[in-house]
């Protein structure tokens, strides 16, 4: 049985990162000591096989530094970053430290599944993590895990075909927030699903959202966010 909100969750997009680097340990700590309701975090897989924390298949953007993280075992991007890219065991480790808030974890790659669903239940997180990402990832973690809480995630204005919403079973259905309208949160509800808008940042979208009746919206400004979801409880 799918419960419908009455306000939106509050999903903090890698972190907080307006005032800590994204997918980073004190990223994740800030929006959850603001009260995010949701932190998602993204997925790469090291060399060696364990799961870390970053959005880019390189160090580059953030770390200026040309290597593929599928290219350095996990103790070579500890030293190349300063210890700073945390694994997903640690990042799991700082969730568990909160007694409030989830972790969604975005997968892009069929090779993340496996190690993250290992690392969710090594870390006995599996009530408190779902998963997102492209569709080959979410289709391996239902392989992995298929008790796993699936947000799938959706980009095009075209309705997902209905046998791939059967067969994945997902509890939620992630749009970009530009294609969300009150047509496609009711096809949702008629299909039993939550639905995710990201990355919405403009506080004009956010209460637009709000207003359609979705169940969880990501941002990068979380307590904009929060701001907007006050103002709308009665």
């Amino acid at each position: 049985m799918v419960n419908f909100r009455l306000t939106a969750q509050a999903i903090a997009h890698r972190g907080d990162p307006y005032h800590h680097r994204e997918n980073t340990l004190p990223s994740i700590r800030s929006a959850l000591l603001k009260g995010a309701d949701v932190v998602e975090v993204d997925v790469r897989i090291t060399r060696d096989g364990v799961p870390v924390l970053l959005h880019d298949p390189t160090l580059e953007r953030l770390w200026e530094r040309p290597e593929p993280v599928a290219a350095l075992t996990a103790a070579e991007l500890a030293e190349l970053t300063g210890d700073r890219v945390p694994t997903l065991a640690a990042a799991l480790a700082e969730l568990g430290r909160h007694r409030a808030g989830r972790m969604l974890l975005d997968l892009t790659g069929e090779d993340q599944a496996g190690p993250s669903v290992a690392a969710v239940r090594a870390a006995g997180a599996a009530e408190r993590v779902f998963y997102c990402g492209e569709l080959p990832a979410l289709v391996a973690t239902r392989v992995h895990d298929p008790a796993a809480e699936i947000s799938m995630t959706w980009k095009t204005s075209r309705r997902p075909p209905e046998s791939l919403v059967a067969d994945l079973a997902p509890r939620w259905i992630n749009f970009r927030f530009g294609l969300v309208n009150p047509a496609t949160v009711g096809w949702a509800r008629e299909h039993g699903l939550l639905v995710g808008a990201w990355t919405a940042d403009w506080r004009r979208s956010m209460a637009r959202l709000v207003a359609y009746g979705v169940d969880g919206i990501t941002t990068n400004r979380l307590e904009t966010l929060q701001r907007v979801l006050a103002a709308g409880r009665p």
